[in-house]
């Protein structure tokens, strides 16, 4: 062999040599970026009530068992006591909501710990004497229950299944997402571009379908630049648990609406309540730094006083109750309960947050889709806003085992956006209703306060069309 050939062979084997350990350190550093990546049909972004509903929801279903699903939750696993007080942050739970959660084994653990059922809910204006009350004709049907989110969190983690396709990751949360034809750089439109989540602790998760549960500052809703409407209130939501005079049967939810915006007290147990006082911001800070008889004082007046009375008002509402009475059965009237009177308050309990509205105009992408207050978020005046939530959880559910059964891809846009149909179908409605009320009962203008006073009263007389709204707000 000449020496040409052999210097030429002896560089083709240190070439053959050397290529063959770039491989391997590519293939080494492959495996190790591999390692570090996981890929899953569902993650629910947000351990909240909604999100960890959901994952209970999902992770039951028998259709779903063959699919992984993967729950992000920031927080620490923690133990949970029941506290001997109750907390400041409730929920009025509709039959539907209460439905959803016993199917999933939720709320008989919920009925372990506690909830009190609310039979009668009375509303009056300060402006005038018109009152409105709903109730079940018999009493025996309860219009919702009032649950601490605690508990309510709480119940649904005991109920959620032990199975192998549900990863709960606590102090886990999503750094970014990679939403592919949204996120700069990855323009890929086609169905088998799937979503990667990059979480906190470095590594990565590819998944069919995101759900955004991470509340009203969704980073999923912001990565997906849906156009989102936005109210600020200008007012503020003081809560704090209320200690009542007696011992008696308490499941009578109270409002009573000032100029300045709802207040409401809604019952834990026999002695105990939850407020809720819709206030400007500067009230809320005034109401907080009070004394403790100070604030109960300032409660029972909030309940009590007639300084907000319009004389006109008034003299119409006479003239209109005098009418009904002459051309409706049994007439306009409502037998009108007092209120009870709060004698104390629980430590620490008062705190306030701001309020406005909150709406995206989209609840689905590209295999993405939020739900909670992610999607929606409205003033708390009617209690309908986490029952709203849970409305997500049951259509989505079904809407995905629908999926499964027909072989149908779990993050395709059609049934994302039909999800979005059906559910703005349900909350358009709502969020319309509850912003018009909102600014209606936040004026003191006569005409206006007429004109709602006499609407009020005319409602109350109109049985059947309670009957339509209590049905409505059961749904």
């Amino acid at each position: 062999m000449s020496c040409k050939l052999m210097k030429k062979s002896v560089c083709c084997l240190k070439l053959a040599r050397h290529c063959n350990i770039s491989y391997n350190v590519f293939r080494t550093l492959q495996t190790n970026q591999d390692a570090n990546k996981d890929t899953v049909d569902i993650v629910i972004s947000g351990g909240g009530m909604v999100g960890t509903t959901l994952a209970c929801a999902l992770g039951k279903e028998g259709f779903l068992h063959g699919k992984k699903i993967v729950l992000l939750e920031s927080a620490s696993e923690k133990k949970f006591d029941l506290p001997a007080e109750y907390s400041n942050r409730t929920c009025a739970l509709s039959p539907a909501t209460v439905n959803l959660l016993s199917g999933l084994g939720v709320w008989d653990e919920i009925l372990q710990m506690r909830c009190q059922p609310v039979k009668r809910m009375q509303v009056w204006d300060s402006c005038s004497d018109s009152i409105i009350t709903f109730n079940n004709d018999d009493l025996n049907d309860n219009l919702a229950y009032i649950v601490e989110n605690d508990v309510i969190l709480e119940a649904v983690k005991r109920s959620l299944p032990k199975s192998h396709n549900l990863n709960i990751k606590y102090n886990t949360s999503a750094k970014s997402y990679i939403i592919p034809g949204i996120t700069p750089g990855h323009d890929g439109l086609d169905q088998n571009s799937w979503v990667t989540v990059q979480l906190n602790d470095g590594s990565e998760i590819k998944t069919k379908l995101l759900i955004g549960a991470d509340g009203m500052n969704s980073t999923v809703r912001k990565t997906c630049e849906f156009h989102t409407l936005r109210s600020d209130y200008g007012q503020s939501g003081l809560v704090a648990t209320l200690k009542l005079t007696g011992d008696t049967e308490n499941n009578v939810a109270w409002q009573r609406f000032l100029p300045t915006g709802p207040i409401a007290m809604l019952p834990l147990s026999n002695t105990d309540s939850c407020l809720i006082w819709t206030t400007t911001t500067e009230n809320a800070k005034h109401l907080k730094q009070l004394s403790e008889d100070s604030f109960i004082d300032a409660v029972n007046d909030a309940f009590w006083h007639d300084r907000d009375m319009n004389s006109l008002a008034i003299s119409a509402g006479g003239i209109l109750n005098g009418v009904l009475n002459n051309i409706l059965p049994g007439g306009a009237s409502s037998s009108r309960q007092l209120p009870p009177t709060v004698v104390g308050i629980a430590a620490n309990s008062r705190a306030a947050f701001p309020l406005g509205l909150l709406h995206s105009s989209s609840y689905a992408g590209h295999r993405v889709a939020l739900i909670g207050d992610a999607a929606h978020r409205i003033h708390p005046l009617a209690g309908q806003g986490v029952n709203l939530g849970f409305g997500d959880v049951a259509c989505l559910r079904n809407l995905l085992v629908e999926a499964v059964k027909n072989g149908t891809d779990l993050g395709s846009l059609a049934l994302l956006a039909e999800y979005e149909t059906q559910r703005q179908r349900s909350v358009l409605p709502v969020v319309g209703v509850i912003d018009g009320l909102q600014r209606l009962y936040s004026n003191s203008f006569t005409p206006i306060v007429m004109i709602r006073s006499l609407g009020l009263q005319t409602v109350n007389s109109l049985h059947f069309l309670k009957n339509i709204i209590i049905k409505q707000a059961s749904t």
